[in-house]
């Protein structure tokens, strides 16, 4: 369950040099991201970021990457904050933004890769346009990413995870793998935890996970 209120929560986001929340200066970053760290790194984007465990543990991990996490709720996107003020490398930034407007912020062949992890079902008869792994948003991540681009999704839902598959060939687009117990297959290996997932599998959940890139590229 995500955290609707924290105190200060926006204060401290405005006052933050590694949060980018201003609509306008996202847009005008559009084409021009890689000047935001300095380098010609591959930029990966993490959609729906949470408390930011995931990403910083990449950032850690890869530093010949660049990384932007995108949360849409300040009182989530503020933990992460908190385990950024900790890290001493450059290569991450967070992004304050809806996840619809993706295609605005972010240029053609601009994103390297894209982490979907564990993201919100939602009721799929009224609101499956909304669900990041739906046609919908294949279609805004084909428009952003490099032509050897990946998207990979990680979910406890099994009921989403079957959508999107469904979603997946409905796109166009081609499975690299998938897997309903992500934990016990081939695919484990380098594997980093959410919050979330650090969660469900302490209680013996399985883990859902695909690959997936364009057919048509």
């Amino acid at each position: 369950m995500r955290l609707r209120n924290v105190s200060g929560a926006r204060e401290i986001m405005e006052e933050s040099p590694f949060v980018l929340q201003d609509e306008a200066d996202q847009q005008a970053r559009k084409g021009h991201w890689k000047d935001l760290f300095g380098n010609d790194n591959p930029i990966w984007i993490e959609v729906g970021m949470g408390k930011g465990r995931f990403l910083m543990e990449h950032a850690r991990l890869h530093p010949e990457r660049n990384y932007l996490g995108i949360e849409k709720y300040s009182s989530v996107l503020v933990r992460a904050v908190e385990k950024r003020r900790e890290y001493e490398g450059d290569n991450v930034y967070f992004l304050r933004m809806d996840a619809e407007d993706l295609t605005s912020i972010f240029d053609k062949d601009e994103i390297a890769g894209i982490y979907l992890n564990f993201s919100d079902p939602w009721p799929k008869d009224r609101h499956a346009k909304r669900i990041l792994t739906s046609v919908n948003y294949w279609n805004r991540y084909d428009q952003i990413l490099q032509p050897d681009g990946r998207v990979i999704f990680k979910t406890d839902n099994t009921g989403l995870f079957d959508f999107s598959l469904e979603q997946v060939e409905a796109a166009g687009w081609e499975l690299d793998y998938f897997t309903r117990d992500l934990h016990h297959s081939e695919y484990a290996e380098g594997n980093v935890m959410t919050e979330y997932e650090q969660r469900f599998t302490n209680v013996g959940k399985k883990i859902c996970s695909l690959c997936a890139h364009r057919t048509h590229r």
